[in-house]
């Protein structure tokens, strides 16, 4: 059997490692920090350590300077995470047997990917075509999903909750978990436990403070028949799952609420250390800005106004993109439906099919790609209507065009 060495990860990290490399047949131990990490090479001798690196690489550095010097514990290949490292310090790791240095956020299906490369033992990874968006306003949690439950994903869902709640020091906080476009059997009860299990691991989270957005039958009664998952709301509508989380009277307006205090954004979201939106879906690393160098995202600018769709156009070369632009929502519309984007900029009135249609046809069909509305609209009932069609963002012109490259980033790194 392998055997592989965890040394120095986070708890949470630790435990997500540890239980899927056992349920690979893979033996795995782990240890709390470097001070004890040679003796225990030693003594040990696995096939592969994975170390990670949270502040300094001193101690690392001791390490790997031992481990270099005995004969047996020589040739045993190490992967860090961490942060990016010094220039000087990733010339020397080479040396160490370092065969792979993986930047923080971590792709799991490249990381996964690697280790079974390493250790020559393919590991299963669930290629389900799941979308999974996390983000925070205030002390609400916004859970995402679409497309489908992807287990591998399902289960970081605890990891990342987590570090959101330790990041941002969260004392009571609240979940949506938004599925309102899944339609799920009995076939799929497994992973929608999973799921609740997930959400519901972390004791600060309460299940009154957890709501569900979603008509589907199958997910209330799932819901409601549940004893473990007793007190969670299934709501239809985003109004009313909101209503009970603000604590708003039964006077207030809701949509004043919504459009106040959940749709602006806090800027309080703390980048994690793990990313679920896996390479395999999109072929796009993060790097820092959510693109790598190698990588060119697709974006399509759909506006009438030639102006906006030119500054648009040099506003989004910067991103390494290849930028389509439309004058009409019927020309994109047919381009839709031959090739997915990585980004939509949509305007929303233009003359014959409005931005508004646009979106009830992406939502119909369930359009992946996540879309910003970029308009001169900016009546309260638009920004509604257009967030609750499936927009993840709503500018109102005229804005500079590094302020819509910023929240193009946003929404770009938001996907997991």
């Amino acid at each position: 059997m392998k055997q592989v060495l965890l040394i120095d990860t986070p708890p949470l990290f630790r435990e997500f490692l540890k239980e899927k490399l056992t349920s690979e047949k893979i033996s795995v131990e782990t240890l709390g920090g470097r001070r004890d990490a040679f003796a225990k090479t030693v003594s040990m001798l696995p096939d592969l350590i994975i170390i990670d690196i949270s502040d300094t690489f001193d101690d690392l550095t001791e390490f790997c300077e031992k481990k270099r010097s005995d004969p047996n514990a020589y040739s045993i290949p190490i992967i860090l995470t961490g942060p990016i490292p010094p220039r000087e310090i990733l010339t020397k790791l080479p040396a160490y047997q370092v065969i792979k240095y993986f930047n923080k956020p971590i792709k799991f299906d490249i990381f996964f990917d690697f280790i079974g490369q390493t250790l020559r033992i393919p590991l299963s990874i669930d290629t389900t075509p799941s979308i999974m968006e996390i983000h925070l306003n205030k002390n609400i949690i916004f859970i995402e999903l679409a497309q489908g439950l992807n287990r591998e994903k399902l289960s970081l869902l605890k990891y990342r909750l987590d570090e959101m709640i330790e990041a941002n020091k969260l004392i009571s906080p609240k979940i949506v978990l938004m599925i309102s476009n899944l339609k799920l059997s009995f076939v799929d009860a497994v992973n929608l436990e999973l799921l609740l299990s997930n959400v519901t691991f972390d004791p600060r989270i309460q299940r009154k403070n957890i709501k569900i957005l979603s008509t589907d039958k199958f997910i209330g009664e799932f819901v409601e028949g549940h004893e473990e998952f007793r007190g969670i709301e299934v709501a239809g509508e985003l109004s009313q799952v909101l209503r009970t989380l603000v604590n708003a009277n039964p006077a207030d307006n809701i949509t004043d609420i919504i459009s106040e205090d959940i749709l602006r954004s806090t800027g309080d979201t703390k980048e994690g250390t793990v990313e679920m939106r896996f390479f395999s879906e999109s072929g796009v690393f993060n790097s820092g800005n959510g693109v790598e160098k190698n990588q060119k995202l697709q974006i399509a600018i759909v506006d009438d106004d030639p102006i906006t769709r030119k500054i648009l156009e040099s506003a989004f070369a910067s991103l390494n993109s290849t930028i389509e632009t439309f004058d009409s929502g019927a020309r994109f519309l047919v381009a839709a439906n031959q090739k997915v984007y990585d980004l939509v900029i949509l305007d929303i009135f233009m003359p014959g099919i409005s931005g508004f249609d646009i979106l009830v046809k992406l939502q119909t069909k369930q359009y992946p790609s996540p879309i910003i509305v970029y308009s001169s609209a900016a009546q309260k009932t638009s920004v509604i209507q257009a967030l609750s069609l499936g927009a993840k963002a709503y500018l109102v012109k005229p804005l500079k065009p590094e302020a819509i490259i910023q929240k193009a980033l946003e929404v770009l790194n938001a996907r997991i």
